[in-house]
């Protein structure tokens, strides 16, 4: 999506950083630009202090001194939520139980003071964008998890908010509702064009949702980039572990090679070094005859994953190897294989991240 075709408000955070009162450090000082329209995944384990960023930038806590959120370039620093123009939808997504559907979606525009008729137009709009039609006089006890988060969804932009602020919204569904749904949002935020900040620790999600996503570790942001940069290059190894699996190896390199216990991996570059950390996935290893391979090792055990099968191999590093190969390829335990794997795959990492 072209960003800066989009629609609501653009957001810098200003070395915005956050000590709570008992002296615990939730975020350390971070600058952060979003584009207009683009929606921003902030992505990490719990506690590493992505909900405290977007509970700063809906001006539900304040930055520590010297912190700033701007809006489209407006300092909103010390402006309360209420007067941000900010749609929220959380993990509980704390509908009204006594309202109608309709009565959710349109209780913001009502409390702002548009006439019923415009608000009964917003408020059908929603419901055929958000795929509820037929349910908006029931009551909030009556809607399946699924349709509560679109109800959710459909108040929170009711309203025309400049950002979308999503904490977890998919969280309390169940694993098959929850991957069905995501494609739904992402279709559904493609379509606004809000500026949308949505925090997970679900790399799934990040990967479908996020024009560009923000890993973060321990308060701190550990990369920013799109999907595909985030995946194919991490700048870490905690990124490298986090995002997918990986094969991460710890090896001399020797005129351009890694030695390995089992064998000699090419890595593009004519270079020694006593020890690198580096990177390779499991989707991008081919296993072959030992024969043809400048790698081998023993399969430990294979799992069937629909579509495809895993490979755990021993004896390539010192590591457990991983691979991800077609079901067509005939292995079984205890079999020695070879392994093929382009330069090109293998990524260097720092040594400490």
């Amino acid at each position: 999506m072209n960003a800066s075709a989009g629609h609501g408000a653009s957001v810098r955070i200003e070395a915005c950083g956050k000590t709570f009162i008992d002296g615990t450090r939730a975020l350390e000082p971070a600058t952060l630009d979003i584009a207009r329209g683009e929606t921003l995944v902030l992505l990490g384990p719990s506690g590493c202090g992505k909900t405290t960023m977007l509970r700063i930038i809906a001006g539900l806590e304040l930055p520590d001194a010297g912190g700033k959120v701007l809006f489209d370039g407006n300092d909103m620093t010390s402006v309360p939520i209420e007067r941000r123009n900010v749609g929220m939808v959380f993990q509980s997504y704390a509908l009204f139980p006594n309202m109608s559907v309709s009565d959710n979606i349109g209780y913001g525009l009502k409390i702002r003071g548009v006439p019923a008729k415009e608000r009964a137009a917003r408020v059908a709009e929603l419901v055929a964008l958000t795929n509820i039609a037929g349910l908006e006089n029931r009551r909030i006890d009556q809607l399946s998890g699924g349709q509560r988060q679109r109800v959710a969804l459909a108040r929170a932009v009711a309203i025309r908010p400049g950002i979308l602020l999503l904490d977890e919204p998919l969280t309390a569904l169940d694993a098959a509702l929850r991957d069905r749904l995501r494609g739904e949002l992402n279709r559904l935020l493609r379509a606004l064009g809000i500026t949308t900040i949505y925090v997970t620790h679900d790399q799934a999600e990040a990967m479908e949702l996020g024009d560009r996503v923000v890993v973060m570790q321990k308060g701190t942001i550990a990369q920013i980039g799109t999907p595909r940069e985030i995946y194919f290059t991490p700048q870490s190894r905690f990124v490298a572990e986090f995002i997918g699996a990986a094969n991460i190896i710890e090896s001399p390199i020797e005129n351009g090679y890694l030695v390995l216990p089992g064998g000699r991996q090419a890595i593009g570059i004519d270079a020694n070094f006593p020890t690198v950390v580096a990177m390779i996935r499991p989707e991008t290893i081919r296993v072959v005859e030992t024969g043809s391979a400048p790698l081998s090792g023993v399969i430990d055990s294979v799992s069937f994953i629909g579509d495809r099968q895993r490979l755990v191999i021993s004896g390539v590093s010192n590591r457990l190897f991983t691979v991800d190969a077609p079901n067509t390829v005939q292995a079984k335990a205890g079999e020695r294989v070879g392994l093929l794997i382009s330069p090109e795959a293998v990524r260097l990492l720092p040594s400490e991240s």
